[in-house]
């Protein structure tokens, strides 16, 4: 380890980040007090983010701590859950010096500032490689009324929010593959925006929501699977940016491209089930519908595509190396 030991680099890099919050216990114990909120229920979620797989080798250190925090608030936005506290695990390199180190805690100092969250708690550790961090985040959510993954019905619409395909294109534009003049695209994959802003709206609608982290397609199949219903998506419906649709217009193979904004994932928007009748909140686009049945169907240029998995198959290699 760089100049301090554990618990000297624990008090000087990740104190701050507790924000005051009393059940910290300032990070001098082994444990920490979760806080009670009457009338609420605590929602629990956790991801961890490897060097190479998650982002790329090499990438600015709060870059990563920003990332690592983005994607698991994602998950709580899809749970319509107000984000509260975390919990912190990291194993550094051996060459990870100490500016490194401090830049990752500011990174993710900001983003907890941000989204109101105060560390807990957690480990830091040594590895020979590379890079891994994960994070225990949670939040509050009104006592019954967690938006889980089940809970579509056959009839209900299917909604998706902000702009579909970014960050897969992002990726490839990181990797060199695809241009991307504005940066816009880059941006949208390594600094993903968590939709805490729609939780208000998530209550009042959703019948089930997942965020699309896997691609739209494979999160909508986890929706049907854990509802035990079909859905159907029609991917030219798609909303997409205006840097997305660019690339779409230069492809040859339509149908090949939008399956491959739809199943790209990164996107970290929310995708969900809304009853018929209800009006659709700002910000969403309908892209499907929900049918009796099981897993989807997937449409493009007006026809029935095979969507193959339709997106990041957890503990496979490759499709999301960075």
């Amino acid at each position: 380890m760089s100049g301090l030991d554990e618990f000297g680099e624990i008090a000087r890099l990740f104190r701050p980040l507790t924000r005051g919050a009393p059940g910290a216990l300032e990070l001098k114990d082994d444990a920490a007090i979760l806080p009670s909120r009457k009338g609420h229920d605590i929602v629990v979620t956790k991801d961890a983010i490897v060097e190479g797989v998650h982002f790329p080798v090499g990438e600015a250190p709060d870059l990563v701590a920003r990332k690592l925090a983005r994607v698991n608030l994602s998950d709580l936005a899809a749970k319509a859950a107000e984000p509260f506290a975390a919990f912190l695990a990291i194993a550094w390199p051996a060459a990870t010096g100490e500016r490194e180190r401090e830049r990752f805690a500011l990174g993710l100092a900001a983003d907890f500032e941000t989204f109101g969250v105060s560390l807990l708690g957690g480990d830091t550790v040594s590895t020979p490689g590379p890079l891994m961090a994960s994070l225990t985040v949670m939040g509050w959510v009104p006592q019954g009324r967690m938006v889980r993954r089940a809970g579509a019905r056959p009839g209900d619409r299917l909604l998706v929010s902000g702009t579909i395909g970014d960050g897969a294109l992002g990726l490839a534009a990181v990797r060199g593959e695809i241009s991307d003049p504005s940066g816009q695209l880059a941006f949208r994959y390594r600094l993903p925006e968590p939709r805490l802003d729609l939780r208000d709206a998530l209550r009042r609608v959703a019948t089930a929501a997942a965020d699309v982290s896997d691609g739209l397609i494979a999160d909508a199949r986890h929706i049907a699977d854990a509802s035990g219903v079909q859905i159907v998506i029609d991917l030219d419906q798609l909303p997409l940016s205006g840097g997305a649709a660019t690339w779409l217009e230069a492809q040859p193979d339509i149908p090949a491209a939008l399956l491959r904004l739809g199943s790209g994932g990164d996107d970290y928007e929310v995708v969900c089930t809304a009853p018929p009748g209800v009006r659709k909140p700002p910000g969403f686009t309908v892209v499907g519908e929900v049918r009796e049945g099981a897993g989807i169907e997937v449409r493009a240029a007006g026809a029935v595509v095979d969507p193959g998995a339709g997106g990041w198959r957890h503990g496979q290699a490759g499709a999301d190396e960075a």
